[in-house]
Order: structure tokens, then C-alpha cells, then sequence
């Protein structure tokens, strides 16, 4: 899942239109639809990350948050090193793991899986 495709669906799973959604922001409702559609990159400032997770109800440690900023950091990654798309599913967990957070057993064998074949 995509950054912007997670934020879509938070979105819309609260009830917020487009536009409502970016009014809050008060950011420009063309290029945010372009971010949810893969278009554009998605911000890189985590003050507004912060601000997207809060108009969303996203607790301050919630799973749902921290996806947020996982998925707008692996948008960030240099084409040429993210030619692989399952691996770029699973760094969210390599980002949990890098922050002390305990995976999930499944989530490290397919982990392991994926850079023994790579």
C-alpha cells in the first residue's frame, strides 16, 4: 500500500471528503488528490505529517500513525534501489524493528524470506 492510497483510505473510513480533509490541512485539494493518486510525492515535513495523522485521529503511538510516516519515508527512496515492491512492503517492518518495536514473527520470516532470494 501506498502512502497515499493509506491516507485515502483513513480518509474516507472517517468520513471526510476530499475537500473537507484538505480545508482542514489547508493545503491545495488538486495536488493532495495527485499525492492519493501516486502522482506526487508525499510531504516530507514531519510537522505536517503530525497534522495529517491528527486530522485523522491517529493516537500518538497508534500502528495507524506510525504507518503514516513509515510510508511517506519509503516514497522517499531512490528509484533504482526500490525496483523490488514486496521488498518495499515489508520495510515498514524493518522501520518497526529499527525503532525497538517487536514484529511480528510473520513479519520477520517473510522478511528474512525475501532478502535471502534477493
Amino acid at each position: 500500500m501506498t502512502f497515499g492510497e493509506f491516507v485515502r483510505e483513513a480518509r474516507i473510513k472517517k468520513g471526510m471528503t476530499l475537500k473537507e480533509f484538505c480545508n482542514i490541512l489547508e493545503i491545495d485539494v488538486s495536488n493532495w488528490s495527485k499525492i492519493e493518486r501516486g502522482k506526487l510525492q508525499p510531504p516530507k515535513s514531519r510537522i505536517v505529517l503530525r497534522k495529517i495523522a491528527e486530522t485523522l485521529g491517529f493516537d500518538e503511538k497508534s500502528d495507524d500513525r506510525q504507518g503514516l510516516f513509515d510510508l511517506a519515508a519509503v516514497s522517499f527512496i531512490p528509484a533504482n534501489l526500490v525496483e523490488d515492491r514486496l521488498i518495499i512492503q515489508k520495510l515498514p517492518v524493518f522501520f518497526r524493528t529499527l525503532r525497538g518495536e517487536k514484529p511480528s514473527t510473520k513479519d520477520l520470516e517473510e522478511l528474512i524470506k525475501k532478502i535471502k532470494e534477493g
